[in-house]
């Protein structure tokens, strides 16, 4: 008995064990799934800190903590641990110290100061209202950031009291200003957004700003003097949403100077300590769908000029050299996300690609670095394989620090992604997108196909991992993504080919993709379905009202009804300046041809609307336009309603999931 267990043992430890079979992925992997983002790497660029994102499958929470890490890779671990929202992590001048928000105590977001030598933190702040990501003085001493200050308006209805132990329904809301509820915020509390400073050993917030305007995330002079900010205070900031300037605050006496006076954005001031020299962004405002932030630096004497010159990209996230030679910055070409440098001089250079993997629903672009003060660049690292990693960029090696989705990737298998690039039939310009095949694909069998676009519709999709789209995948559908026209990333003329023209021509470009695919040789031209959301949403609701090839489609939270969009979304002025050349009762033609419910008569495909029921951006009473258009004309229809969901449904995990479920669920009912 001894030498059996003693056989049973050897076999157990010793011989080889056989891999274990990949099996696809699974809608509740979606819970599994972790990402790095904001990445900080330490000044002197031996260590960082960066978000790990994660999620709890019992609370239906979106959770996160923050690690810490060697820049070589070394010693990865936990500086905050818990379920709970870690984020903002920011290092002092000196590296000494790190700032962060957190939730760790209650619901409440404060600001936490940790130690870098002993960790131990303890909570700056304690107010009523979440403090914004702070910002810290050069000297260590301060830290600057925004916070909501509400106010009390009195009251304009005025009611009798009611007699005691009565029962009445809550007052009436009395509501006097256009812009009264925000997607992902409901309606809005009255009050602003106000610039703080705090001291780095704790005490009370110091209120710097108390005016009717919302105020931008401030940076610091060199000498710690003044705070530079972002903000619209025009008088009519509500009709004219894009016309922000920058402006100087100094702290002994609270005397606010206007420093840019132009039409359009002036926003992100970035100081460099050394001499005071202000990096921002912005535009001479066109009032085009499509605009480029360029890149401008104000020198020592106020005058400001134009550092990106014709650079094509739109810049985002500038960051200055340590020697205050140049800046670093972020943008997107062709759906990939690369970091660029700018001397002083405007020469530009790429330094990193392959930045991404933040949006983990679709395939957006999305991504952040930071850079030392030596130039070492800590990013997030995306591919469409997986979501985002951490990464460094040291002289050129680049070194892949993290792989967190490495275990649960062991054991499933993923879809493929290539690049595929088409001719439009509309004009014969090149369109760029990407071709996703199931796993185990067999190039000789015919496969059920799902045209997928993106929303914006200034925006770009890219070669980064999406749970989505892996799922269509997993469930033995070959997957087509891409940017037509009117997508950014591909420059200023690209962009606004759809400026007081979308959705048209982009049909074209997505029609044209699709014969695309099929000219592979194994798509099921019986089985092509389409879907996409908000912009895309747009699209399929126009395409199905153009033709007849799709089986089903899904229609996710669409705009349907130019005219009442513009008048019921979030942000009126702005729709209605930058996405129309008029009013909607001064003109609406435009509107009304531009609606794809004008084509709901020439629908015969089978449709499922899917929208958030709190989604203020495209409001879910423009499904409920096209569901009772559609239900009136006799075709097939249905309508998904995610409870408690924005304009982003992903809010919880499991609304990611009931999205592609239902999506899914509409597709297998009309396969054949």
């Amino acid at each position: 008995m001894r030498n059996f267990i003693l056989l049973a043992l050897f076999l157990i430890f010793c011989l080889p064990v056989q891999a274990q079979e990949k099996s696809k992925l699974q809608l509740l992997d979606i819970f599994d799934y972790e990402y790095v983002s904001d990445p900080q790497i330490s000044p002197d660029g031996k260590k960082i800190v960066y978000v790990r994102n994660f999620k709890d499958i019992m609370t239906d929470k979106n959770l996160s903590n923050l690690w810490i890490v060697n820049a070589d890779g070394s010693q990865n671990r936990p500086l905050t641990t818990g379920n709970q929202n870690d984020h903002n992590p920011r290092w002092s001048r000196d590296g000494k110290k790190l700032v962060f928000q957190s939730n760790m105590q209650n619901e409440k977001m404060k600001l936490f100061l940790m130690w870098m030598d002993s960790k131990e933190y303890f909570p700056l702040t304690n107010t009523s209202q979440s403090p914004g990501q702070a910002v810290w003085s050069n000297d260590g001493q301060y830290l600057a950031f925004t916070m909501f200050v509400p106010k009390q308006s009195e009251t304009f209805i005025k009611l009798p009291s009611k007699p005691d132990g009565a029962k009445w329904n809550d007052a009436p809301k009395f509501i006097d200003e256009l812009n009264y509820r925000g997607d992902g915020q409901g309606y809005l509390k009255e009050g602003n957004r106000q610039i703080f400073v705090i001291s780095a050993d704790g005490g009370s917030p110091r209120q710097l700003t108390n005016s009717d305007f919302d105020h931008g995330t401030p940076d610091w002079s060199a000498d710690d003097q003044k705070l530079y900010f972002s903000a619209n205070l025009h008088d009519n900031a509500d009709l004219d949403p894009l016309n922000s300037e920058l402006y100087e605050l100094k702290l002994s006496t609270g005397k606010i100077d206007t420093l840019t006076n132009r039409q359009g954005p002036d926003t992100n001031p970035t100081i460099f300590p050394g001499d005071n020299t202000i990096a921002y962004l912005g535009f001479d405002d066109e009032y085009l769908g499509y605009q480029i932030s360029n890149l401008y630096i104000l020198d020592k004497d106020g005058d400001p000029k134009l550092l990106s010159g014709d650079f094509d990209r739109d810049i985002e996230n500038i960051q200055w050299d340590g020697k205050g030679k140049g800046l670093y910055f972020q943008y997107n070409d062709r759906g990939d996300t690369k970091v660029g440098y700018v001397d002083l001089k405007g020469n530009i250079k790429q330094v990193a690609e392959d930045l991404g993997g933040l949006s983990l629903g679709r395939p957006y672009n999305a991504a952040s670095f930071s850079v030392s003060d030596k130039g070492a660049l800590a990013y997030t690292y995306g591919t469409s394989q997986s979501p985002a990693d951490l990464a460094v960029l040291d002289g050129k090696k680049v070194n892949k620090i993290t792989s967190l989705n490495e275990d649960l990737f062991s054991y499933r298998e993923r879809a493929n992604v290539e690049e595929i690039t088409w001719k439009s039939s509309y004009d014969e310009r090149d369109m760029q997108g990407w071709l996703v095949t199931p796993p185990n694909f067999d190039p000789s069998k015919k496969y059920p196909f799902i045209l997928e676009i993106h929303g914006g519709p200034f925006a770009s999709y890219g070669n980064v991992f999406s749970a989505e789209v892996q799922a269509f995948a997993a469930a033995g559908y070959v997957v087509l993504y891409s940017n037509p026209r009117g997508s950014s990333g591909y420059g200023k003329e690209f962009g606004n080919l759809i400026h007081h023209d979308y959705p048209n021509h982009d049909y074209e470009d997505l029609m044209s993709g699709v014969d695309a695919a099929i000219e592979k040789g194994f798509i099921d031209e019986e089985n092509l379905f389409v879907t996409g959301g908000s912009g895309g949403g747009v699209l399929t609701a126009w395409i199905v009202g153009k033709t007849d090839r799709f089986r089903a489609a899904v229609v996710a939270k669409p705009v349907i009804n130019w005219y009442s969009f513009v008048l019921y979304a979030d942000n009126p002025a702005f729709f209605s300046k930058y996405w129309f050349p008029n009013k909607p009762w001064e003109d609406p033609e435009p509107y009304l041809k531009r609606s794809p419910l004008s084509y709901v008569g020439n629908i015969n495909t089978p449709t499922m609307l899917l929208t958030g029921e709190e989604d203020y951006r495209t409001p879910i009473a423009e499904s409920e336009q096209l569901y009772a258009a559609l239900k009136l004309e006799g075709v097939e229809t249905a309508m998904v309603r995610i409870p408690g969901a924005s304009h982003g449904i992903a809010n919880k995990p499991s609304n990611l999931i009931a999205k592609i479920a239902s999506i899914l669920a509409w597709f297998e009912k009309y396969r054949t």
